[in-house]
């Protein structure tokens, strides 16, 4: 097995960047998911409802802070990006810190076997990293062990309970509910791996993979 691809998603709900390299830390990958959209109530504002986020671009620039649309994220410009796309005046750019930024575990990992059985496009399912030389839907009997990638050691926690994000389209925004039937009629509605890193290391694509 190996690291195919890697990913962090800077600002979420957007596009994520692919990374050639990157240090896993004990919060996993520096930058991910730091900053959110909120709406005029603080509310939290994701693609589940606002489709057109994903085609917003984010990415980290040279000192790791967030860039939407190659802007600095705290400009304004980045600001009016975000409000045209959600509709809302009022919806703002927030900072966030911590393991509550997550949906759930700080990395989500997927394999090529477990995508190819599921028969769409993996960039719906948001992975930080995606492990190549995986047979079938092997990723599920992993639970409770380890993976050593690159130089880390990741804790696989539990299967990933999907939602709606996994029918929207990452190029075209067109919403496909079939897909989220089948994960949850034939997979009890989880795919893909929730993880911990339980040692921080260095993670390049073309890593090989252990499961330990």
């Amino acid at each position: 097995m190996h690291v195919a691809e890697l990913w962090v998603y800077p600002v979420k709900s957007l596009r994520g960047q692919p990374l050639r390299t990157a240090a896993i830390t004990a919060d996993g990958i520096p930058g991910d998911r730091r900053v959110q959209v909120r709406d005029g109530d603080d509310r939290l504002v994701t693609a589940r409802t606002r489709h057109r986020l994903l085609g917003l671009d984010a990415t980290l620039d040279g000192g790791g802070e967030a860039l939407i649309g190659g802007v600095p994220w705290r400009d304004p410009a980045a600001l009016a990006a975000v409000r045209d796309v959600v509709g809302e005046d009022d919806a703002s750019l927030v900072a966030m810190e911590g393991p509550a930024r997550f949906d759930d575990t700080s990395l989500l990992i997927a394999t090529d076997g477990a995508v190819a059985e599921l028969g769409v496009d993996g960039r719906r399912l948001r992975p930080n990293i995606l492990i190549a030389g995986v047979e079938g839907l092997a990723e599920r009997t992993w639970p409770g062990a380890q993976l050593r990638v690159g130089t880390a050691v990741i804790d696989v926690e539990k299967v990933c309970k999907r939602c709606v994000m996994t029918t929207i389209d990452p190029d075209t925004f067109a919403v496909t509910p079939d897909v989220l039937r089948r994960i949850n009629s034939r997979y009890a509605g989880r795919f893909a791996l929730n993880c911990w890193v339980a040692q921080p290391g260095e993670v390049a694509v073309g890593d090989p993979v252990e499961l330990i």
